[in-house]
């Protein structure tokens, strides 16, 4: 169902209504940092005519010097007032898209690019990708100057309850405040790990996802704060125990519902949805590099921790990277589970809706399901079953994406070049450090 979009004369009458004093018109920069411009409502009207200007050379990945000044674009069905912080009258926040001094869509913005591939699958015939995420995080005590350390707020673990759970209330918290900004909240919970939280939210479409993951973080961050914690979402913060995922529950709905149930298919699968699987089997090794961006997220990609790290799907177990749920019928989806929460959420689902309608415009069968613990295969036995291995590190990552021409057209060239000079000066700047290990392990060793 399409959100509301609030009206001029609705949105004047909400900042008078709701005492809001300041604007926080809020973007994505290549990274998936979320960025603002917060002017007071003096400055309403000027939003309204698309008239609110900034300085684009100062985002990371966007433009030189010599072109910077740029337009914010309000999306008014992202209007939203804060729930918090009104001791000096409201903040109203608004997702915005960026638009070029010459008042054409920037390339550059995240966001823009998403609503291009979007309409690249309106064009194959569908009418809406939705995603549902799984996002994880850890809560971390801070010391007295407000730093975050590396002592765990709980020892819990896996659905533990109070008192174990001491980030419970924290949690609580953050789901109150987020059905109060309008999410329909389906679940929270302790995660497998110390530390370690989930919470789920309703599906939507890929722009809506893409816009609540980003203020789920914000609304994550902001309340822990105020419990003296620090949210992170690391992929990896601490070696021996899981790391946190971000499981993205993905589906295709064209005009007569969801186009991936077939009940007279296989596993009651429909053609689209076989297909559909096939490109994001053919284009993971790609892909990874966008849904697992830092060195970071290899960390957590390897065997033992519950990630997954072998190229292939089970409708029943949960090693291989792409699982299908139980559910049927216009709940039938697919899961991918190995996107961390360190990912742009633009880019992320850009890249596996691009992945996935290659394989409907390609015909591509996906293997036989693999129904059996992967990690318990030898690595002959991965052969036979044609089971390939994800990406051990974010610069393998780098060079199967600079290979694959669907991924780097679901990112475009400004944002595929940007991303890339980024990502290589990230691994290299990696490769120079010498961690605690080493010197633990070779120092006196040699």
């Amino acid at each position: 169902m399409a959100k509301h979009v609030f009206t001029d004369d609705e949105v004047r009458q909400l900042v008078k209504d709701e005492n809001v004093r300041f604007l926080r018109l809020m973007f994505t920069d290549l990274f998936g940092t979320i960025k603002n411009v917060e002017v007071p409502t003096s400055q309403l009207e000027k939003l309204l005519d698309n008239k609110i200007m900034f300085d684009g050379s100062s985002i990371d990945g966007f433009v030189r010097i010599e072109e910077s000044d740029m337009y914010l674009y309000p999306d008014m069905s992202t209007w939203m007032v804060f729930p918090w912080g009104a001791e000096h009258g409201k903040v109203a926040r608004v997702i915005c898209e960026v638009y070029n001094a010459d008042r054409e869509p920037f390339a550059g913005d995240p966001r823009n690019n998403l609503i291009r591939v979007v309409e690249d699958m309106k064009k194959a015939g569908f009418t809406d990708f939705n995603i549902g995420p799984e996002p994880e995080f850890f809560l971390f005590k801070m010391d007295e100057d407000g730093k975050p350390t590396t002592k765990l707020n709980d020892q819990g673990s896996y659905f533990d309850m109070a008192p174990m759970d001491l980030g419970e209330n924290c949690r609580r918290d953050i789901v109150l405040e987020l059905e109060n900004m309008g999410f329909e909240i389906e679940a929270a919970h302790h995660e497998v790990a110390p530390g370690q939280h989930e919470v789920d939210f309703k599906y939507a479409n890929a722009l809506e996802a893409a816009d609540n993951i980003q203020t789920f973080k914000l609304v994550v961050k902001t309340v822990a704060r105020k419990y003296g914690l620090f949210a992170t979402f690391m992929p990896k913060p601490l070696p021996s125990i899981n790391g946190s995922g971000m499981h993205i529950n993905m589906s295709l709905f064209n005009g007569s519902g969801n186009a991936f149930f077939d009940e007279s298919g296989d596993l009651q699968l429909s053609k689209t949805a076989y297909n559909f699987l096939g490109g994001l089997l053919k284009h993971a090794r790609s892909f990874t590099a966008v849904t697992n961006p830092i060195v970071n997220s290899y960390k957590r990609l390897v065997p033992g921790f519950e990630a997954p790290v072998y190229v292939a799907w089970s409708g029943s177990n949960r090693s291989p990277l792409i699982r299908v749920p139980n559910s049927r019928g216009v709940s039938t989806r697919l899961e991918l589970r190995s996107v961390d929460p360190a990912a742009n959420p633009y880019l992320a689902i850009a890249a596996v809706l691009e992945a996935g309608l290659d394989g409907i415009k390609n015909d591509i069968t996906p293997e036989d399901s693999v129904d059996r613990n992967i990690y318990r295969m030898g690595e002959a036995e991965r052969e036979d079953n044609h089971i390939d291995s994800l990406p051990s590190t974010l610069h393998n990552a780098l060079k199967y994406l600079s290979d694959d021409e669907v991924i780097k057209n679901a990112m475009g060239p400004h944002l595929y070049n940007g991303f890339v000079e980024a990502k290589n000066l990230e691994y290299d700047a990696y490769r120079q450090e010498v961690s605690d290990w080493e010197r633990e392990q070779y120092m006196e060793k040699y």
